[in-house]
């Protein structure tokens, strides 16, 4: 019981832990390995632990934690414009990596969050922003519009007109630069630049 307590209490505001965390952090109490892998498995039996992903949990109840189980990542996409305020609509978290893992539709608590993997050379425009106790990483503006060409997403109009009067022409310029051919003959042509 002691153990437990000081485990909850040890890890409870980080966003995301591995077994090799745990088992670094029960070093101090000396205690055997086939016991951390029980506590482990009964505090998951209890939902008092939730897995995130294989080898990756949390104590948090909050869905917008689940991406830093992939890290690195940032939040993009719908998410992001729900994040910065100019999406009105409930999004799901979708959490964008460089890592080998598998795309698609995972579940976390009641909910779902979406990975996508990006290639390593588009992986940047992110900051990190303030999200209830803790900061996230989350795309910026100018990214996210490049993102929903990548990844061939849908975008209305009406947010490609809040986007438009929010975008740095100066930064978008530099990640063009970045960016394959094709996102930037299709961002030339919505922006029409």
């Amino acid at each position: 019981m002691v153990l437990t307590k000081e485990l909850k209490n040890y890890f409870k505001d980080f966003p995301v832990f591995t077994i090799r965390d745990v088992k670094l952090f029960c070093q101090k109490f000396k205690v055997n390995k086939n016991y951390i892998s029980l506590l482990l498995h009964s505090l998951l039996k209890n939902h008092e632990l939730i897995r995130i992903t294989k080898g990756k949990y949390t104590f948090q109840r909050d869905i917008q934690i689940v991406g830093f189980a992939f890290s690195p990542f940032y939040y993009g996409l719908q998410d992001a414009l729900s994040l910065r305020n100019l999406w009105t609509q409930e999004t799901n978290p979708v959490v964008i990596t460089p890592l080998k893992v598998r795309s698609g539709l995972r579940t976390f608590l009641d909910g779902n969050y979406i990975v996508r993997r990006i290639d390593r050379k588009m992986f940047f425009g992110y900051e990190m922003i303030k999200y209830r106790d803790f900061w996230i990483p989350v795309s910026d503006i100018e990214k996210t519009l490049i993102d929903f060409v990548y990844f061939k997403e849908p975008l209305s109009n009406e947010v490609l007109d809040e986007i438009k009067q929010e975008i740095n022409k100066e930064k978008l310029r530099i990640y063009l630069k970045k960016s394959p051919r094709f996102v930037q003959r299709k961002i030339k042509i919505l922006l029409k630049m």
